[in-house]
């Protein structure tokens, strides 16, 4: 009876293994297969047959290419935010009476974002790059407007002349920069990580990849890329080989206010409960480090107390510095971004409208120009009102902000043409065929 039961076993795992075996692969966009499921036309990989240079097998796929992907290459200081349903607006009291961020609940997907601020080193390689490639002209309109630090009734014309150049402020961010520059640095960032891409797609790259088997010109297990100084190239891989990256630019409003709540860390069992709901890119109501620790009581922002007091007294400083901070000196939040709250305020791609939030989509919400509430509704020409298509938002607070402006739902707005000392930007990019 034993010897039966064991040859029964033994049979049904025999058949579950043939039946596993021969259970249909569904294809994916990382493993489409070797074929198409709707016409049976095999798939070109694009690789050379028969070891000849050049020699593409296009005998059998018709030259139809579907190159290998194992998913998208992480930018340059990229971090990933996996997408979800949130909470958009302001929670703190509308000092102001704006009424224009009442809360509602949107989605975003899923998307990328740099990490820190765009600091002033990051710049500085930008316009070399320019000044070689690009008019004299086009560079002078480039250059941040340094001017911003200057203030009659205050001494603060060493940052005039210091603030971006000098290497002791290398690691701080940006400051001066208008939209309209910040949004030119993304598309050159653009430019120059995909031409750096094409290089390694052409195993021309400084550093030559090497393989496990040390072999110079693969891309293979390639994941993450280093930008080269130069915008220029005379190759550029089509979008369908997955050696181009999507392109850089400035994160809308609710993508930048998404990743600064960071309510992943809010989250607890498998039920969408949220145990709070956050006033500041961090736990709790106050602006210091509750957690025990050596750490505890710390500043988690580089912010304005109250009038005249920036950074506290000699010997007891609370975030120890006057005015910017390097851009990584606070502990980023849960989705490992710093400075979402403090520092410097960032642009975002939306134009500003008072109504914004009862005009946008709850999917992916961006205000791009006067759709639905046009600039002629408003009266800037009789100066009872600054709305047009060129006043933009900005948010995060800064280093001459109260606590009220370092919550991730407040907003402001500005000129697309304008630049202060308190004003800088990050990046940020889309997933593709990604949500977590």
């Amino acid at each position: 009876m034993q010897k039966f039961s064991i040859k029964t076993v033994a049979v049904a795992l025999s058949m579950l293994i043939v039946m596993n075996a021969c259970q249909k692969k569904t294809p994916t966009s990382l493993q489409p297969g070797k074929q198409s499921t709707k016409t049976g036309l095999a798939y070109g990989n694009g690789k050379s047959k028969g070891g000849k240079k050049g020699l593409k097998d296009t005998k059998a796929d018709n030259g139809f290419v579907v190159a290998d992907y194992k998913q998208q290459a992480l930018g340059p200081d990229l971090v990933f935010i996996e997408g979800g349903r949130f909470t958009m607006g302001a929670l703190e009291e509308d000092i102001l009476n704006s009424r224009d961020d009442s809360k509602r609940t949107v989605s975003i997907q899923s998307f990328y974002m740099d990490e820190t601020e765009i600091a002033n080193v990051h710049y500085l390689e930008y316009l070399h790059a320019i000044q070689k490639d690009s008019s004299e002209e086009f560079y002078r309109k480039s250059l941040p407007d340094t001017t911003v630090w200057a203030d009659p009734l205050s001494f603060n014309d060493s940052y005039v002349t210091y603030y971006l150049r000098h290497p002791g402020f290398r690691m701080y961010p940006v400051v001066g920069v208008s939209w309209v520059q910040a949004t030119d640095y993304c598309n050159w960032r653009t430019n120059v990580v995909n031409a750096n891409m094409a290089q390694m797609a052409q195993g021309k790259t400084a550093k030559a990849a090497k393989t496990k088997k040390g072999k110079k010109g693969s891309t293979e297990g390639a994941e993450t890329f280093v930008a080269s100084s130069g915008s220029g190239t005379q190759f550029r891989p089509a979008v369908e080989s997955g050696y181009v990256l999507p392109n850089y630019r400035l994160p809308t409003e609710a993508e930048w206010e998404y990743g600064a709540m960071a309510m992943i860390g809010t989250q607890y069992g498998n039920d969408e409960a949220q145990v709070n709901q956050r006033i500041y890119p961090w736990d709790g109501s106050t602006m210091r480090n509750g957690r025990r620790g050596r750490h505890q009581g710390e500043m988690l922002a580089n912010f304005k107390r109250g009038r005249g007091d920036f950074a506290g007294i000699a010997g007891r400083a609370n975030d120890n510095n006057i005015t910017t901070a390097e851009v990584y000196e606070f502990p980023a939040n849960d989705f490992g971004l710093y400075n979402m709250a403090g520092n410097v305020n960032e642009w975002v791609y939306d134009v500003y409208r008072p109504l914004s939030h009862q005009t946008v989509s709850d999917l992916n919400p961006v205000r791009r120009d006067g759709f639905l509430d046009d600039a002629k509704n408003y009266d800037k020409k009789g100066n009872n009102s600054m709305v047009d298509d060129k006043l933009r938002v900005f948010k995060g607070g800064s280093w001459n902000d109260v606590a009220y402006w370092l919550a991730p739902g407040t907003r402001r707005y500005i000129d697309q043409d304008s630049a202060t000392a308190t004003l800088g930007f990050r990046c940020a990019m889309i997933s593709t065929g990604r949500n977590k």
